[in-house]
Protein backbone atom coordinates (compact mmCIF):
# COMPACT_ATOMS: atom_id res chain seq x y z
CA UNK A 1 0.00 0.00 0.00
CA UNK A 2 1.27 3.44 -0.96
CA UNK A 3 1.80 6.30 1.48
CA UNK A 4 0.58 8.72 -1.19
CA UNK A 5 -1.66 11.36 0.41
CA UNK A 6 -3.91 14.06 -0.95
CA UNK A 7 -1.42 16.67 0.26
CA UNK A 8 1.17 15.06 -2.05
CA UNK A 9 -1.25 14.93 -4.98
CA UNK A 10 -0.88 17.78 -7.44
CA UNK A 11 -4.32 16.97 -8.82
CA UNK A 12 -5.95 17.14 -5.41
CA UNK A 13 -4.16 20.35 -4.45
CA UNK A 14 -4.92 22.12 -7.74
CA UNK A 15 -8.56 21.02 -7.57
CA UNK A 16 -8.80 22.29 -3.99
CA UNK A 17 -7.21 25.58 -5.04
CA UNK A 18 -9.62 25.93 -7.96
CA UNK A 19 -12.62 25.39 -5.68
CA UNK A 20 -11.33 27.97 -3.19
CA UNK A 21 -10.66 30.51 -5.93
CA UNK A 22 -14.09 29.91 -7.50
CA UNK A 23 -15.72 30.40 -4.09
CA UNK A 24 -13.80 33.65 -3.52
CA UNK A 25 -14.72 34.85 -7.01
CA UNK A 26 -18.36 33.90 -6.52
CA UNK A 27 -18.68 36.12 -3.44
CA UNK A 28 -17.40 39.07 -5.46
CA UNK A 29 -19.32 38.61 -8.72
CA UNK A 30 -22.62 37.04 -7.67
CA UNK A 31 -24.00 40.38 -6.42
CA UNK A 32 -23.66 41.53 -10.05
CA UNK A 33 -25.70 38.62 -11.39
CA UNK A 34 -22.71 36.60 -12.64
CA UNK A 35 -21.54 33.18 -11.45
CA UNK A 36 -18.10 31.57 -11.87
CA UNK A 37 -19.45 29.16 -14.52
CA UNK A 38 -20.06 32.17 -16.78
CA UNK A 39 -16.82 33.94 -16.02
CA UNK A 40 -14.52 32.22 -18.52
CA UNK A 41 -16.97 32.92 -21.34
CA UNK A 42 -17.21 36.57 -20.35
CA UNK A 43 -13.42 36.90 -20.25
CA UNK A 44 -13.12 35.29 -23.69
CA UNK A 45 -15.77 37.67 -25.06
CA UNK A 46 -14.05 40.64 -23.40
CA UNK A 47 -10.93 39.59 -25.32
CA UNK A 48 -12.86 39.14 -28.58
CA UNK A 49 -16.56 39.87 -28.79
CA UNK A 50 -18.65 38.16 -31.44
CA UNK A 51 -17.28 34.64 -31.22
CA UNK A 52 -19.38 31.66 -32.27
CA UNK A 53 -20.37 28.98 -29.79
CA UNK A 54 -17.76 26.66 -31.33
CA UNK A 55 -15.09 29.35 -30.93
CA UNK A 56 -16.02 29.82 -27.28
CA UNK A 57 -15.92 26.06 -26.66
CA UNK A 58 -12.40 25.89 -28.06
CA UNK A 59 -11.18 28.95 -26.17
CA UNK A 60 -12.46 27.99 -22.72
CA UNK A 61 -12.27 24.20 -23.19
CA UNK A 62 -15.92 23.45 -22.41
CA UNK A 63 -17.95 20.87 -24.30
CA UNK A 64 -20.83 21.92 -26.57
CA UNK A 65 -23.71 20.78 -24.35
CA UNK A 66 -22.37 22.60 -21.30
CA UNK A 67 -21.64 25.69 -23.37
CA UNK A 68 -25.16 25.67 -24.83
CA UNK A 69 -26.66 25.52 -21.33
CA UNK A 70 -24.34 28.25 -20.02
CA UNK A 71 -25.04 30.55 -22.96
CA UNK A 72 -28.78 30.03 -22.54
CA UNK A 73 -28.49 31.13 -18.91
CA UNK A 74 -26.24 34.07 -19.86
CA UNK A 75 -28.78 35.17 -22.46
CA UNK A 76 -31.59 34.85 -19.89
CA UNK A 77 -29.52 36.90 -17.42
CA UNK A 78 -29.00 39.67 -19.97
CA UNK A 79 -25.24 39.11 -20.36
CA UNK A 80 -25.14 38.14 -24.04
CA UNK A 81 -27.10 38.45 -27.24
CA UNK A 82 -27.04 35.91 -30.05
CA UNK A 83 -26.84 37.50 -33.48
CA UNK A 84 -27.82 35.06 -36.26
CA UNK A 85 -25.37 34.67 -39.13
CA UNK A 86 -27.21 35.94 -42.22
CA UNK A 87 -25.33 33.42 -44.40
CA UNK A 88 -25.81 30.36 -42.17
CA UNK A 89 -28.86 30.11 -39.91
CA UNK A 90 -27.17 27.36 -37.88
CA UNK A 91 -24.50 29.79 -36.65
CA UNK A 92 -24.76 32.79 -34.41
CA UNK A 93 -22.35 35.36 -33.15
CA UNK A 94 -22.27 35.65 -29.36
CA UNK A 95 -22.12 39.33 -28.44
CA UNK A 96 -21.78 40.95 -25.05
CA UNK A 97 -24.86 42.85 -24.00
CA UNK A 98 -24.55 46.46 -22.88
CA UNK A 99 -25.05 45.15 -19.32
CA UNK A 100 -22.09 42.76 -19.61
CA UNK A 101 -19.97 45.49 -21.15
CA UNK A 102 -20.80 47.80 -18.24
CA UNK A 103 -19.68 45.08 -15.77
CA UNK A 104 -16.30 44.51 -17.39
CA UNK A 105 -14.18 46.65 -15.07
CA UNK A 106 -15.98 45.37 -11.97
CA UNK A 107 -15.62 41.70 -12.95
CA UNK A 108 -11.98 42.03 -14.01
CA UNK A 109 -11.22 43.81 -10.73
CA UNK A 110 -12.90 40.97 -8.83
CA UNK A 111 -10.64 38.45 -10.56
CA UNK A 112 -7.57 40.58 -9.91
CA UNK A 113 -8.55 40.82 -6.24
CA UNK A 114 -8.93 37.03 -5.93
CA UNK A 115 -5.57 36.49 -7.63
CA UNK A 116 -3.94 39.03 -5.31
CA UNK A 117 -5.49 37.37 -2.26
CA UNK A 118 -4.41 33.91 -3.44
CA UNK A 119 -0.82 35.03 -4.01
CA UNK A 120 -0.54 37.19 -0.90
CA UNK A 121 2.95 36.78 0.55
CA UNK A 122 4.52 35.91 -2.80
CA UNK A 123 6.83 38.38 -4.48
CA UNK A 124 6.55 39.24 -8.19
CA UNK A 125 9.07 36.57 -9.22
CA UNK A 126 7.28 33.89 -7.19
CA UNK A 127 3.92 34.88 -8.72
CA UNK A 128 5.41 34.71 -12.21
CA UNK A 129 7.01 31.34 -11.48
CA UNK A 130 3.78 29.95 -10.04
CA UNK A 131 1.81 31.04 -13.11
CA UNK A 132 4.48 29.69 -15.46
CA UNK A 133 4.49 26.32 -13.70
CA UNK A 134 0.69 26.03 -13.74
CA UNK A 135 0.65 27.03 -17.41
CA UNK A 136 3.21 24.32 -18.20
CA UNK A 137 1.26 21.67 -16.30
CA UNK A 138 -1.89 22.64 -18.23
CA UNK A 139 0.02 22.47 -21.52
CA UNK A 140 1.30 19.01 -20.59
CA UNK A 141 -2.23 17.68 -20.18
CA UNK A 142 -4.42 19.77 -22.45
CA UNK A 143 -3.42 18.36 -25.84
CA UNK A 144 -4.13 14.82 -24.65
CA UNK A 145 -7.69 15.63 -23.57
CA UNK A 146 -10.22 15.75 -26.41
CA UNK A 147 -12.66 18.66 -26.08
CA UNK A 148 -15.63 16.31 -25.76
CA UNK A 149 -14.03 14.84 -22.62
CA UNK A 150 -13.19 18.13 -20.91
CA UNK A 151 -14.53 18.21 -17.38
CA UNK A 152 -17.08 20.90 -16.83
CA UNK A 153 -17.48 22.93 -13.72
Amino acid sequence: MSDFTRRESLGYQVNHLARLMAQALRTRIEPHGVVPGQFAQLLALYEEDGLTQNDLCARVRIDQSTMAHTLKRMERDGLIDRIPDPNDRRRASIRLSPRAQSLRDTLVQAAEDVNAEATRGLDDDERATCLALVTQVIANLEPSTPLDQVATA
